[in-house]
């Protein structure tokens, strides 16, 4: 059994109380109750009660269409779980705020958030995400501000998702200085809240082999300032293949005992179509957010992309599409 650097998802939500108003890893929803068909876990607590279900896209649109025949099946299926919130626009006077409207939410309510860290220059390579910070001293300023929100109460972050899978599209002295901003940008959200759970980037199952993708994460830093891997953010792969590559790539790792996985189930509930990855047709959400995995090594099953917001072939990436939210509902 791992133990954890401070506190891990999966064994520390079942200990510990509230003190003097503190909210830790270990007072996690101690005032609610497991539903009856929820099935016993480390935490013995149901998953939706865990993560925070903040208001995205979709909510919205629900919101604003309350007679549209398709929101039903949304409501139902999608806006119904916790998923992740992406800050991916550079904004680096209202980052803070941003950040902490989220955490205080979460706080609040005694659920744990789940933040993704997309910022990171020359992002996606160019591709249909490209963007980021224009150049590493602004992004490593724009995580201090990124940091400044997290407030002290327990928060996961996914750091940076394909900055470090992607990271072969850079050269020398460029890649090297990605994974040293990456080491840096772990440290930084550690510093301002002990209890942030980090995540680097591992990709998915058929993309990079263990062995390899565990070598750049030794250069990231990831040994010294991460809490563990995330894999399949943005992708179609199946839990089974995930669960299996997580474990493989931290075995690679030595199986430090205070690293762990995350692993994004929102997309993949009938497995990828072939190698495309981008908006293909006929997919299904995947299992819901939950922390029990069945595996000692993984964490957490998580929706970090929010189903309905595309990848950017059947509209711009990130756009909501209520079209794209009830095929993957399976509506």
């Amino acid at each position: 059994m791992r133990t954890p650097r401070a506190a891990r998802i999966r064994t520390l939500l079942a200990v510990g109380t509230a003190i003097g108003g503190v909210f830790t890893w270990g007072a996690l929803s101690s005032a609610q109750g497991a539903t009856a068909d929820q099935e016993a876990t480390a935490a013995d607590l149901p998953a939706d009660t865990v993560f925070h279900n903040y208001p995205l896209q979709a909510h919205d649109w629900v919101a604003d269409n309350p007679g549209d025949p398709r929101a039903a099946v949304i409501s139902e299926r999608i806006t119904s779980q916790p998923q992740g919130v992406w800050f991916s626009s550079y904004q680096p006077s209202t980052v803070t705020q941003d950040v902490a409207e989220v955490t205080s939410a979460a706080s609040a309510a005694g659920e744990v958030p789940v933040l993704v860290s997309y910022m990171i220059p020359d992002r996606d390579c160019g591709g249909a995400s490209a963007g980021g910070a224009p150049d590493l001293p602004s992004y490593l300023s724009w995580t201090q501000g990124f940091a400044a929100g997290l407030g002290d109460d327990p928060v996961v972050v996914i750091l940076e998702p394909d900055a470090l899978a992607l990271s072969d599209c850079l050269e020398g002295a460029d890649r090297t200085a990605r994974f040293d901003a990456i080491s840096e940008a772990a440290a930084t959200l550690h510093a301002a809240n002990p209890e942030a759970r980090v995540y680097f980037d591992i990709g998915h199952s058929a993309w990079h082999e263990p062995a390899a993708i565990a070598d750049v994460l030794r250069q990231a830093g990831i040994l010294e300032n991460g809490d563990g891997v995330f894999s399949n953010v943005s992708n179609y792969r199946t839990t089974q293949d995930e669960v299996a590559f997580t474990e493989a790539v931290l075995n690679e790792l030595g199986a430090p005992a205070d690293l762990g996985a995350v692993i994004d189930t929102s997309r993949n509930g009938n497995g990828p179509a072939g190698s495309e990855w981008c908006d293909p047709p006929g997919r299904l959400v995947g299992e819901n957010p939950t922390v029990n995995t069945g595996s000692d090594l993984v964490d957490a099953f998580l929706w970090v992309k929010p189903p309905g917001e595309l990848d950017g072939c059947d509209g711009p990436a990130g756009q909501f599409s209520p079209d794209k939210a009830v095929e993957l509902a399976g509506g």
